[in-house]
């Protein structure tokens, strides 16, 4: 395999001329480009992309950092990631944090020594220090879903606060009469955001009671364990707004094994409209974010950054939709 030596030895110039070359990044006269580029033409000479970017501090690769590849939700935003930076020739780094800190700072050392040309962030450890390094650093960088508290930056997000009203007022609809909420960690902003809109919606009712808001982990057990609180407290709730897709199939098992009957003894809505929510029965009913469209606009951002095409740092909120299904058809109800 010809190096870089080889074509610099038959152009009859040196290394540094045929770097200039390649990386088109300093001036070569006419015609000792043609004779370097005729010399990588007869040894099929291909550049190495990593020394390539050792010179040009670009590499043609991206990262995503996830809380948790556990969670059937970032595999689907982390597949738009891939799809979208493929098509403009980017590689993607896929990285699990697991919501830890030093985990994810860790991670943020070793993609700034390897010249990541960019980050995309599905965590909610990222802290103003961290974003204040990027920025002086120079490094292009996205946060996708959730929202850190310093907001110097462009956010990809889904209208979370919208999601919990219409996943309330859906239940109550469908003649759901006491509704409790099983919420995420409050540390998420996605998470406070869905239970604001939950208790914005319940708080004038006569039957609301702070106790109806359960706290569970966004995680399947975390449902689980969240339902049996909830039947200890309350034994004429008849609906549920769950803020993870995930914590109402553990929800919903648990109704399961005590025989109670969903949806005629009890409704459920949960939140993100993951294809998990759909593979079971009943099949639950969910308010969707748009995914994939996320990850894509994400992606889409962060290469602009990237080329220097994107300056300006924004907030953009995608819509969701209320998707009925099985956990809330009631009777005649659609």
């Amino acid at each position: 395999m010809a190096t870089i030596r080889d074509v610099a030895k038959l152009a009859g110039v040196s290394v540094s001329t045929v770097s200039r070359v390649l990386n088109q990044n300093g001036y070569v006269n006419k015609e000792t480009e043609q004779k370097v580029v005729a010399a990588i033409s007869k040894l099929n000479y291909e550049p190495n992309a990593m020394a390539r970017g050792l010179a040009s501090k670009k590499t043609g690769t991206i990262a995503i950092i996830l809380p948790d590849i556990s969670n059937p939700f970032f595999p689907e935003l982390a597949r738009a990631v891939e799809d979208v930076a493929r098509t403009y020739g980017y590689t993607v780094f896929l990285c699990n944090s697991d919501d830890h800190s030093d985990k994810e700072k860790s991670y943020i050392d070793v993609l700034h020594k390897k010249y990541i040309d960019g980050i995309i962030f599905a965590s909610n450890t990222l802290t103003g220090s961290e974003i204040e390094r990027m920025q002086k650093q120079n490094t292009p960088f996205v946060v996708l879903d959730r929202t850190p508290d310093q907001q110097s930056c462009s956010i990809v997000r889904s209208k979370n606060y919208l999601g919990g009203r219409l996943a309330v007022e859906h239940l109550l609809e469908v003649g759901c009469k006491k509704i409790a909420h099983i919420y995420g960690p409050q540390y998420f902003s996605t998470a406070r955001e869905r239970l604001m809109g939950y208790e914005d919606c319940v708080r004038g009712y006569d039957w609301f009671s702070p106790s109806l808001m359960i706290p569970g982990d966004f995680s399947m057990n975390g449902g689980k364990k969240a339902v049996e609180i909830l039947f200890q407290r309350f034994s004429d709730v008849d609906g549920i707004f769950i803020g993870n897709d995930l914590m109402a199939v553990g929800a919903l098992k648990v109704l399961n094994q005590k025989g109670i009957k969903v949806p005629d003894e009890m409704a459920i809505c949960g939140f993100d409209g993951i294809s998990l929510s759909e593979m079971i029965e009943p099949e639950i009913t969910t308010i969707a974010q748009p995914i994939y469209e996320m990850g894509a606009l994400a992606t889409r951002i962060l290469i602009k950054k990237i080329q220097g095409l994107e300056q300006q740092n924004q907030c953009y909120e995608l819509d969701v939709k209320l998707v009925p299904r099985e956990s809330t058809r009631r009777g005649t109800n659609p």
